[in-house]
């Protein structure tokens, strides 16, 4: 809890320092790998760096933390911290990298904010900070403990046993442990991260969410190809494993982490899983756990694509419906074709499909997509903290506690 008199001075500071955090965080990345270039090589995702994705997501937590901790002063925001812990574990930062994250984030408050910061402005946001790493370091090592590692040392190598085009742009990786010890404990629609040394000679690594029953000693991740834009590079790790990863070769893997995962204990609560393009995979991953649970959950799944030759893992995705009792399946095109008939042309809408009010919402896919289908299934009085949401890549979305 935020103690009465920061919570007076964080109150007073907080539009000044919100409205300042994309500068702060532009200095405190740039002063950070200038003086400790090390972080750059296997820890921090170079291409969010060059997008402004990583600063910009910084910038929405430490804001989201702080006024959590006015809104609600005796409850944590445990939706924001979890999702954070799960995205750190997956990358292996450790306790003694907050205290290095501390010096450069508020030497760059300084700079930008000047006279503004005083002694009290500055023991006041030292307070959110040290509240914020202290329940994130909790969280990581219990995370850590679970995934039966030690802290920071998450990596592993697993060898490819099958490479599969599911379409153009899209490959599935099979692959199980190469040192011959079973594979760590997964659940449907995790991710993990895999790490590659790049031709410069620094490591990068990126997450992908499982896209098979995470039951067994085989795990699958289905990988498609980035290509960049005016404001975004090439996705250089997406592109090494289509260009250079084959049957026989090793990838090196970290536990799986993230806190959207089904439930496998309920037995009862239907399931809605929604989807727009490779935000499919962790949905084929708990289709494929209902399926190997012999589930009779009531399952919907609602899925968007530019055509079904684009839509990767669709055959398997009917058959997986097929084989529940209680599932079906509706796809929307924008460009459809005679492979799926029964499919709807154009963006997904809602109107006219039933949606239960006690369904647990997965929902994944680019970020105006999901912004889009998550206000019609409010609209559809679905309650918001039913709907559990995946973002590859940094949380630009924020949308609150209760999302």
């Amino acid at each position: 809890m935020l103690s009465a008199e920061s919570a007076a001075v964080i109150r007073a500071t907080l539009p000044a320092v919100a409205g300042a955090l994309d500068e702060i965080t532009t200095r405190f990345y740039g002063a950070m790998f200038r003086d400790r270039p090390e972080l750059l090589d296997g820890m921090f995702n170079r291409g969010n760096q060059a997008s402004g994705a990583q600063r910009r997501a910084l910038a929405g937590s430490i804001a989201g933390f702080a006024t959590a901790l006015l809104d609600a002063p005796d409850t944590r925001p445990d939706v924001l911290l979890d999702r954070i812990a799960h995205k750190h574990a997956a990358v292996g930062v450790t306790e003694d990298q907050y205290t290095i994250v501390h010096k450069y984030l508020f030497g760059a408050i300084a700079e930008v904010l000047g006279d503004a910061v005083t002694p009290e402005v500055a023991a006041a946001w030292d307070e959110v900070y040290w509240l914020m790493a202290g329940a994130l370091i909790g969280r990581e090592a219990r995370l850590y403990q679970d995934a039966g590692v030690e802290p920071g040392q998450i990596w592993r190598r697993w060898t490819v046993v099958e490479r599969r085009t599911e379409t153009p742009e899209v490959v599935s990786f099979l692959l199980q442990p190469a040192d011959g010890r079973p594979a760590p404990r997964a659940r449907a629609g995790q991710y993990v991260s895999v790490r590659v040394l790049m031709a410069d000679g620094v490591h990068q690594l990126r997450q992908y969410s499982l896209s098979s029953d995470p039951g067994g000693g085989l795990r699958r991740i289905t990988v498609k190809r980035v290509a960049g834009t005016a404001d975004t590079p090439d996705g250089e790790v997406s592109n090494l494993l289509h260009d250079q990863i084959h049957e026989g070769d090793e990838l090196t893997l970290s536990p799986p982490f993230g806190d959207v995962f089904l439930d496998a204990a309920d037995a009862s609560t239907p399931v809605v899983l929604v989807s727009a393009g490779i935000g499919g995979t962790p949905m084929t991953s708990i289709l494929a756990q209902l399926t190997a649970l012999g589930s009779t959950r009531p399952v919907l799944v609602l899925h968007a694509d530019r055509s079904p030759s684009d839509h990767a893992l669709r055959t398997e995705t009917t058959e997986l419906v097929g084989q529940l009792p209680g599932a079906r399946a509706i796809f929307w095109y924008e460009h459809p074709s005679p492979e799926e008939p029964d499919a709807r042309e154009g963006l997904m809408n809602l109107d006219g499909i039933e949606l239960s009010e006690n369904a647990t919402v997965f929902l994944c896919g680019p970020l105006p997509f999901m912004r889009d289908i998550r206000a019609q299934l409010l609209s559809a009085g679905v309650p918001p903290q039913r709907i559990r949401y995946e973002v590859f890549g940094p949380d630009l979305w924020l949308p609150g506690p209760t999302a």
